[in-house]
């Protein structure tokens, strides 16, 4: 199995299995996270996950998407609580493993800003804590509301809880008028302990970790319970200011201390990567006395200047890095191995486990990923674990960083019962015992049952409900596996005539468990609200394979209406080079995400299934976003060659908050290409386009101004 296989070893194919399979996983997490307050893997277990992500598309730079995980961030807030929407976003950070990671986040901040070795840059490092994101906002010195992370763009309107944390100050003297101060809740070791004793004797929920206990006393929808956890917050940021805070993050961090907040005493401004190691060291050592959480120390330009400059890519600050502390291990029993079936067809080994507790959190299942990982061996048949199978009853080491569902990463042969058999991969489907192939060059082993796998019915009804997608109050995986059963729903279009089909005396609704006159009503009302649905969620919420809910985004905002859409993928084949260029041309839409597309749109069953559904829906174009009149507002813009007042990565960014699509690739749908010193085929094929071509100082000139 490719998950198993070093990233310098993987082959391209594998590589590109395994950034789907980490996506799928990763999504998992983030919601489990940040929405549920009930993650399955430690931190540690995570990071390593998503670092593994970001390994494979440093190395395959092509198979990168939209949708990948390093561009997501938190998780969709919850229905339960108002929702907030961040006037500047809250991103999680970049992640350091090693102290190798942290020369490599110097040396690329100084690449980015073009400053030599002996310019001296400085930093400030400070304790990561494990607790749960929260933005304060105050205006003319008085708390006006407080916010969770939630998407890092949209959160939870949690400012009742708030204002019960005895160390957040509910109004400030000699503050700016507009404040938002940002930071981190958590609960110290103590004050946990003294809760989960108070839970047990009051016959209440018991928490596993101070960060869940934290997390989950926080988003109460009732503030009196909040009110009676001992919660504390460190603050560590900030985001709208109507005046700065200072010329340096340590200068900001002190304004935040004299303006009474509780800041992180740990804190220290270093100059070389060399002191960030050696103060990283030094935490970690104090980390089992500190009295509360920690996990890693996160890592800032110290210089806010320095930071507009760096700026940020989709989810992180380029200016700042945490650096995570290592993972954890644990040996268990496996009593059985379970298959399980995708809404892609994907059939995926899950083991059973007899539950133990990794890294404070209890685990009972965990990924065997596919048929070759379990008989020892990658998909290119080279050996992993020396060749060790697994099999049911053998005593196993269970890995928390590499997966949502920890992987089984070793087996102590010496345990192994007398009576173990080889584990027999299923060739039929277990769920509509369809032949299950496994194409060559795939990873996996899919049902090819498609549309009469019920498994894949259901998925894909699930995924088309799921937040990111239409989002129906009410009607969540449960309702929507009850209603299959039912027969009530086969595919998407379906929801969208239940009020026709069991309105009218909703009696048939009203007899099940759980539903009333009211809640039926609620529901068809819920539904019918959904009908009104932006592209990107249709897109998405269609449930092609290899279309996230980035890519459903970048194809909104590229075609911005499904007419427009509709008609590029049926008029797009892969035996037309020129209508397959037009899609390739698209800046983030690769050769497979691609056929992906254009296949779903040329299926017959598929397409009608499409169609039917569009048919119920009014939706709603996408509209990119003011640009002040910028001269390069709509235009598609190509870099090549290189620039030498401004890295690429800059200008790139520069074009696109202005309202350019970059593209990297010249075709006649190219407006401008930017050419510096060394510039090649690009501008040979922009001169035989007649696109027009300017060099670094006209594009400069072009924007000045915006």
């Amino acid at each position: 199995m490719s998950g198993d296989v070093p990233v310098s070893d993987l082959k391209k194919d594998q590589a590109r299995a395994e950034l789907q399979r980490l996506s799928i996983l990763l999504k998992q997490a983030n919601h489990a996270y940040h929405g549920e307050d009930a993650p399955n893997i430690s931190d540690a277990a995570y990071d390593a996950l998503k670092r593994r992500n970001l390994e494979i598309e440093a190395r395959f730079p092509t198979l990168e998407q939209p949708e990948s995980p390093s561009h997501q961030v938190g998780a969709t807030a919850s229905h339960g609580f108002e929702k907030v929407e961040h006037s500047i976003p809250m991103l999680s950070l970049g992640n350091a493993f090693d102290d190798s990671d942290v020369v490599d986040f110097d040396t690329s901040i100084r690449k980015y800003l073009g400053l030599p070795t002996e310019t001296a840059l400085f930093y400030t490092a400070e304790p990561k804590i494990d607790g749960l994101s929260l933005a304060l906002r105050y205006e003319a010195g008085v708390l006006v509301h407080a916010a969770t992370r939630g998407d890092g763009r949209v959160g939870e309107n949690v400012t009742a809880n708030a204002r019960t944390i005895k160390n957040v100050p509910v109004s400030l003297n000699g503050a700016p008028d507009v404040l938002e101060v940002r930071g981190e809740v958590y609960m110290s070791h103590a004050d946990f302990e003294a809760l989960n004793e108070n839970q047990l004797r009051a016959g209440g929920k018991v928490f596993a970790n101070p960060r869940n206990a934290a997390a989950g006393s926080l988003r109460q929808l009732d503030a009196t319970i909040t009110a009676s956890r001992p919660l504390k917050f460190f603050a560590y940021a900030w985001g709208s200011v109507s005046e700065p805070l200072g010329k340096t993050q340590s200068q900001a961090i002190a304004r935040l201390a004299d303006l009474g907040f509780s800041t992180n005493a740990l804190t220290r401004v270093c100059q070389s990567p060399a002191e960030l190691i050696e103060h990283y060291s030094s935490i970690e050592a104090q980390r089992a006395t500190l009295g509360y959480d920690i996990d890693g120390v996160v890592y800032k330009v110290n210089e806010l200047g320095l930071q507009a400059r760096l700026g940020f890519r989709s989810t992180t600050p380029r200016w700042a890095i945490a650096h995570k502390f290592p993972a954890e291990l644990a040996w268990t029993r496996l009593e059985a191995v379970d298959i399980q079936v995708g809404r892609t067809g994907a059939l995926s080994p899950v083991a059973r486990l007899h539950p133990v507790t990794v890294g404070g959190v209890v685990v009972s299942s965990a990924t065997l990923h596919n048929e070759d990982y379990i008989a020892g061996r990658d998909s290119t048949g080279t050996t992993i674990r020396d060749g060790k199978d697994i099999r049911v009853g053998d005593w196993v080491q269970v890995y928390r960083a590499g997966d949502v569902i920890p992987k089984v990463a070793d087996v102590d042969l010496a345990k192994r019962p007398a009576d173990a058999k080889a584990f027999v991969f299923p060739t039929l489907c277990p769920e509509c015992q369809s032949e299950a192939i496994r194409e060559p060059g795939d990873a996996v082993r899919r049902c090819s049952g498609g549309l009469i796998c019920p498994a894949q019915i259901i998925e894909r009804l699930k995924h088309f409900v799921s937040r990111a997608a239409f989002d129906i109050e009410g009607l969540g995986a449960k309702q929507v596996e009850q209603f299959f059963e039912d027969g009530w729903i086969k595919e998407p279009v379906d929801i969208f005539t239940l009020r026709d089909r069991y309105g009218a005396g909703l009696q048939q609704l009203k007899n099940r468990e759980g539903w009333g006159e009211k809640s039926a009503n609620n529901l068809f009302d819920a539904i019918d609200e959904k009908r009104v649905i932006p592209l990107n969620r249709l897109i998405f919420g269609l449930g092609i394979r290899h279309v996230g809910e980035g890519a459903a985004s970048l194809l909104a905002r590229h075609y911005g209406t499904w007419d427009k859409f509709e008609a590029a993928m049926s008029g797009a084949s892969i035996d037309d080079d020129e209508t397959w260029e037009d899609l390739l041309a698209i800046d983030g839409v690769g050769r497979v995400m691609a056929t992906s597309l254009v296949t779903a749109f040329h299926q017959t069953a598929e397409r009608a299934s499409i169609d039917r559904l569009v048919a119920k829906l009014d939706i709603q174009p996408v509209s990119r976003p003011a640009t002040d009149n910028s001269p390069v507002d709509g235009k598609t813009i190509v870099f090549t060659g290189t620039l030498e007042k401004m890295t690429r990565a800059e200008a790139k960014a520069r074009a696109e908050a202005l309202g350019a699509k970059v593209s990297g690739s010249v075709s006649a749908k190219t407006d401008i290409l930017v050419a510096g010193p060394g510039a090649g085929s690009k501008a040979k094929k922009a001169a035989e386009l007649g696109v027009e071509m300017i060099d670094e100082d006209g594009w400069l000139a072009m924007i000045e101004g915006f």
